[in-house]
């Protein structure tokens, strides 16, 4: 057992942790901003960067996007009620902050950069486990699932839905409160963005669940994609540990050649901390052995698939750390739900089972879909395949990929809706797929009228492309 820092006997934490109420001085001190009205000792309590949202006493940060300034807005919000407005990029008339003498007006240079600095700072005010979790494909199940197993033992924080961003990751940590442990999700696209989330987060665990090609049109290699993960380390709290998939070629590599952090590893096939054997994929579930301080036990996941097999093990890995209880890493894994639009199991009429895997896509993603699909019991096995964005000039090999995994699997029918999807029709066919068991459409319209016309008793339909596809309306349409 990994002794944890964190508590200094069962169920208790030193005397750092409390419940931080951050003031304006704080703001100003975490920001290097102005006051130019207010109060400095005035509570700084909830956040909020969208005044169709605000609520009584809020703090408004106003963020430039591509086509509105949240600067131009600060009005609006302190008017409905926020009693703090941090502002950047614009010049506020005395006149008009006569209007606000009972609020409190902050300038700063960068909105975006002092939202980071505020959730920065407000994390370092608690001495408190923080799991970071990124990689390629899995990131929000994992991170769920692993929420779910902390929160088991410990008061948990965690990213909702899919703020994963600069955004969305100082919006989740500054609605810490009372809270014992947080974890979080962090996406990218580019060098030095986990970088930069990681300075905000400061995780004492950081998790990488695998490194496939998601993105790699925007960095080239995996070997890229494998650098931009690992920035997740170089904000490692001290004596934190990395948890890796150990069965991922790129992290199990790294390992072996790395000597600077510590590693606690989960996987199937490669020898592991943690490492499931005698497993039993059915329908609707996943079962498993697993030994925890050499003690075995039976795991029941309540999603069926290898993959969910995986992050499961990846909460147990994450559990050990915590020094939570075997038995409630096993209660956690049992209890867990997906967030909506991921692996989403529906029956509608004629038992006809819809896998709504629409929320995103890579080629990794995709291959475990298409495993999924051939592994449940049904009619004809059909995979409604969309184009998958962000790979630049690998667009078409990967594509091509995908249709090598449906071929392999074997699956009964191909249908494909767009461009880039085309590829993966055309790489079927090659192979050998019968030409009336690929179906190659242009819009997801098509894609409704021919699955309403064609779709027959028991058969299994796996929706999944990139979220811009809309395929979300696929499945809405055939659920009517």
């Amino acid at each position: 057992m990994i002794k944890c820092e964190y508590k200094t006997k069962k169920g208790e934490y030193d005397k750092n942790h409390t419940k931080y109420k951050m003031n304006v001085e704080d703001i100003i001190k975490a920001t290097n901003g102005k006051l130019l009205i207010g109060k400095l000792e005035e509570t700084c309590e909830n956040f909020c960067t969208d005044t169709r949202k605000i609520q009584k006493d809020d703090v408004y940060i106003g963020l430039k996007g591509k086509n509105f300034d949240g600067n131009e807005y600060y009005k609006e919000a302190l008017e409905k009620g926020a009693k703090v407005a941090i502002i950047s990029g614009i010049k506020i008339p005395k006149e008009e902050l006569d209007q606000f003498k009972n609020k409190t007006i902050i300038e700063v240079k960068d909105s975006l950069e002092a939202f980071g600095n505020i959730a920065a700072y407000k994390r370092e005010q608690y001495n408190i486990p923080v799991v970071q979790i990124t990689g390629s494909v899995g990131k929000t199940s994992t991170r769920d699932i692993v929420a779910n197993v902390v929160r088991t033992q410990y008061k948990t924080l965690q990213t909702e839905g899919n703020q994963n961003n600069a955004v969305g990751l100082p919006c989740t940590l500054l609605k810490l409160k009372d809270h014992e442990a947080v974890v979080v999700e962090s996406g990218m696209n580019h060098l030095g963005e986990i970088r930069y989330l990681g300075k905000i987060a400061k995780p004492t665990v950081a998790v990488i669940t695998n490194i496939g090609t998601a993105h790699i049109g925007f960095l080239g290699s995996r070997e890229n994609i494998l650098k931009a993960k690992l920035e997740i380390l170089e904000n490692l709290k001290p004596d934190g540990y990395v948890v890796i998939n150990n069965d991922n070629d790129m992290l199990n590599k790294w390992a072996k050649e790395d000597n600077k952090y510590k590693k606690y590893t989960f996987g199937i096939d490669q020898e592991s901390d943690v490492m499931a054997y005698n497993i039993q994929i059915n329908e609707n579930n996943s079962t498993y052995n697993v030994k925890i301080n050499n003690k075995e036990y039976i795991v029941k996941v309540p999603v069926s698939g290898k993959h969910f097999v995986y992050n499961s093990l990846c909460a147990i890995a994450v559990g050990n750390l915590l020094n939570i209880e075997p038995e409630n890493i096993i209660k956690g894994i049992a209890s867990f739900t997906l967030t909506k639009n991921r692996m989403e199991i529906d029956k509608i009429k004629d038992n006809i089972t819809i896998i709504n895997d629409a929320y995103n896509a890579s080629y990794d993603s995709m291959k475990v879909a298409i495993e999924y699909l051939q592994e449940l019991p049904g009619n004809r096995k059909i995979a409604v395949l969309g184009d998958m964005f962000e790979l630049g000039k690998f667009a078409e090999e990967i594509h091509r990929k995908v249709g090598i995994e449906v071929f392999t699997h074997k699956i009964d029918v191909l249908v494909t809706v767009g461009k880039l999807a085309k590829y993966i029709a055309d790489e079927v066919k090659y192979l050998g797929m019968p030409e009336e068991n690929v179906v190659v459409l242009d819009t997801t319209d098509e894609a409704i009228e021919y699955l309403n016309k064609n779709l027959q008793k028991d058969d299994v339909v796996l929706l999944k492309a990139a979220h811009g596809m809309n395929f979300l309306k696929i499945f809405n349409e055939l659920n009517k």
